[in-house]
C-alpha cells in the first residue's frame, strides 16, 4: 500500500530527522566499564522494546526501531586481546619466513664458495693434466727407444736359445764321434 499525503510527509520527517549528538551512544574507555543508555534513553543492559504503529486498514504506516543487543563491557578488551595475538602469531609468521629466506641466501652463499672451491680443484687438475701430458710427449721418444730395445733384447734372446740348442746339439755329435 502506497503512503499518501500526511503518511508520506511523516516518513519523509521520519527519515530525515537528525539525531542529536547527545542522544548517540558513543563509547569511550571510561564509558565501556559503566553502563551506557542507547537513543531512547533505555538502558542497554535491557533490551529495548519495539515500537509499533497501529495497524489500521485505512493505510497507515507501521513504524520500528532497530533491536540492538546490549554490547558486553568488556568486548573491546577481548577484541584488543585478539588484535594483539593475531599481531604476534603474523608477526612471528613473518619472522620464520624471514629467517628461512636467511637460511637459504646461507645455503646458497656455501654452495656458490663450494663450487668455486671445486672450480679451483679442477682447474688445478687440469693444469697438472697438462703438465703430465707435455712431459709424456717429451718422453715419447725416448719410450719408443726403450721399446726398440726390448725388442732387439727379445730378437737376440730367441737368437741366444738358438744357438744354446743348436751348441747342445753339436756336443751330443761331438760326444759321439769321440766314442767311436
Amino acid at each position: 500500500m502506497a503512503a499518501t499525503g500526511e503518511e508520506a510527509a511523516a516518513m519523509d520527517s521520519i527519515s530525515k530527522a537528525p539525531i542529536p549528538p547527545s542522544a548517540l551512544n558513543i563509547k569511550t574507555d571510561t564509558d565501556s566499564r559503566s553502563e551506557t543508555t542507547s537513543v531512547e534513553g533505555v538502558p542497554e543492559s535491557q533490551p529495548p522494546v519495539s515500537k509499533k504503529g497501529s495497524n489500521n486498514n485505512d493505510g497507515s504506516v507501521e513504524t520500528a526501531e532497530e533491536a540492538v543487543e546490549p554490547a558486553e563491557p568488556d568486548i573491546d578488551e577481548l577484541c584488543k586481546d585478539m588484535f594483539d595475538k593475531m599481531a604476534v602469531f603474523l608477526q612471528g609468521e613473518l619472522t620464520a619466513t624471514c629467517e628461512d629466506y636467511k637460511l637459504l641466501e646461507n645455503m646458497n652463499k656455501l654452495t656458490s664458495l663450494k663450487y668455486m672451491e671445486m672450480k679451483d680443484i679442477s682447474i688445478n687438475i687440469s693444469r697438472n693434466l697438462q703438465d703430465l701430458n707435455q712431459k709424456y710427449a717429451s718422453l715419447q721418444p725416448y719410450l719408443d727407444q726403450i721399446n726398440q730395445i726390448e725388442e732387439q733384447v727379445t730378437a737376440l734372446e730367441q737368437a741366444a736359445y738358438k744357438m744354446d740348442t743348436y751348441s747342445k746339439k753339436l756336443e751330443a755329435k761331438f760326444k759321439k764321434l769321440e766314442k767311436r
